[in-house]
């Protein structure tokens, strides 16, 4: 059982994840499929060694995992219940964009 120290590891690891937007677009990429770093590079147009330094982050918060195949390494998300949780979240986060029920959100920049 998780306590709420680990908890609240798991999901500061899962915030620095996403707190990149090449992060976050290569994880909704391997949500869809796995692949390989050249794959990926070409899909999010950026160079391999950048792909690399952003997939090392992933592995390190342990969203992603590295699967030897033959000569090279493809990447996938460490759980599926990970693409289920990224969905989660953009459906909540377009839900909250949608809704701008903050009064000065206008003024302020806000909500």
């Amino acid at each position: 059982m998780l306590t709420i120290a680990s908890e609240v590891d798991a999901l500061a690891r899962f915030g620095r994840a996403l707190a990149d937007p090449i992060r976050c677009r290569l994880l909704l990429a391997l949500r869809e499929a796995p692949a390989h770093p050249s794959d990926l590079a070409d899909r999010l147009g950026i160079s391999r060694s950048r792909l690399s330094n952003h997939l090392a982050c992933l592995r390190d918060c342990g969203l992603v995992v590295a699967v030897p195949v033959g000569r090279r390494t493809r990447y996938e998300l460490a759980d599926a219940r990970l693409g289920h949780a990224l969905d989660d979240l953009r459906t909540a986060v377009l839900a909250v964009e949608a809704d701008r029920t903050c009064p000065d959100a206008e003024e302020k920049g806000c909500c």
